[in-house]
């Protein structure tokens, strides 16, 4: 029987999430960008209902593309809240088009993908924790001092202030801030980390 971690259950469509994507590196630049972004949505729901929404939100916003979501105006904001499909909250989606401008700049800069694995020095973390008691808080002193260097700075003036400053987001605003700091205190968060620190398990 395949190993797998205890957080997708029964659900079919987190089994397919943990089995060919969680933990699995990310080096495309607009894929990682789709993944903040959605991220950013989850922040305060289950993951399990983004995964549910995916798609939608694929479509709603052009495929992630940032070049296009970066010259969304107030029409295309209306047209987001209007949907459905997403989670309609202004802030986010707001957010999204200010952070899709934060990612071209890093991008014409050093390139995202090279910004975000920069901190791992381009590695992903594989740790071996038997379950998830094991497991370190070594990501908040990861964020904390992720947030007072230069690159923390930088992005800030980048990036909608909101997206950094979210707890739920921070974990992977930060690269190697991979625990959650949200929901009661410090904990793993299986959700879109490209970096695999905290499942135990065989992909």
């Amino acid at each position: 029987m395949k190993e797998r971690c205890s957080w997708p259950g029964a659900d079919p469509l987190y089994i397919a999430y943990h089995d060919t994507e969680w933990g699995v590196p990310i080096y495309d630049g607009r894929e990682l960008f789709e993944k903040l972004i959605l991220d950013g949505f989850q922040a305060g729901l289950s993951w399990i209902t983004i995964l549910r929404k995916r798609e939608t939100f694929l479509s709603a916003f052009d495929n992630f593309d940032p070049e296009v979501i970066a010259q969304y105006d107030d029409q295309d904001i209306e047209r987001l809240m209007k949907d459905t499909g997403i989670v309609r909250n202004r802030l986010k989606i707001e957010g999204t088009v200010k952070n899709a401008r934060g990612y071209l700049a890093i991008q014409e800069d050093m390139g995202f993908s090279n910004y975000l694995w920069g901190f791992l020095d381009g590695e992903p973390l594989q740790n071996n924790f038997a379950t998830f008691s094991d497991i370190p808080a070594h990501g908040v002193g990861r964020l904390r001092q992720w947030r007072q260097g230069d690159a923390g700075r930088a992005s800030r003036r980048a990036f909608h202030p909101a997206w950094l400053d979210c707890p739920a987001i921070g974990r992977i605003a930060g690269a190697g801030a991979v625990i959650s700091l949200g929901g009661g205190g410090v904990k793993p968060h299986p959700t879109l980390e490209p970096w695999r620190n905290l499942c135990h398990c065989q992909p």
